[in-house]
């Protein structure tokens, strides 16, 4: 991927850390962003004028992009398709996590109600994903699980946290 020896997984895993890193510079309560990924070398030769203000060394630059304007997360990525310059993309969103047991009390019929539900349900966590997916189908996730005490956040990594977001993020990459 871009001449450069790193593994695609290993480059993509830095660069979603990244995108949380600065979402979580913004704080707590942030509408979802959506970035997109462009080889740093094109952007430096499109762009010039940012020569110093970017790692030049680095494979992928994060963009963000435009506040999404439709509600409906999946309705808004359905509608997005990349220019070819665009070799990922990476999504951060906050959400609310329940333990396993508490997520089997809840009703399965009304999606949006689910939201409050859970929100409100005693053993809620706020949390703050990003998922992340390349062209050649290399996806990544990072979430920060917002502490109690406002003091030390959980940072879990794993490719798999969110495996219809990464699928939905691909499919924007799809030609």
């Amino acid at each position: 991927m871009c001449g450069v020896s790193t593994p695609a997984p290993a480059i993509l895993s830095a660069i979603t850390r990244e995108v949380e890193d600065f979402v979580a510079a913004g704080g707590w309560d942030q509408p979802p962003q959506l970035f997109a990924l462009v080889p740093t070398a094109h952007l430096l030769r499109e762009q010039p004028d940012l020569v110093g203000q970017i790692d030049p060394d680095a494979a992928l630059t994060p963009i963000a992009q435009e506040a999404l304007t439709e509600s409906d997360l999946g309705v808004a990525l359905a509608g997005i398709m990349w220019p070819e310059a665009v070799h990922g993309c990476a999504l951060a969103q906050e959400i609310v996590m329940l333990p396993p047991e508490a997520e089997a009390d809840l009703p399965s019929d009304d999606v949006d109600p689910l939201g409050r539900i859970a929100a409100s349900h005693p053993q809620a966590r706020e949390a703050r994903l990003v998922a992340a997916a390349l062209r050649d189908g290399t996806v990544s996730c990072v979430m920060r699980v917002r502490s109690a005490d406002g003091q030390t956040d959980e940072i879990i990594e794993h490719p798999e946290l969110a495996p219809n977001l990464t699928t939905a993020l691909l499919e924007t990459l799809r030609d």
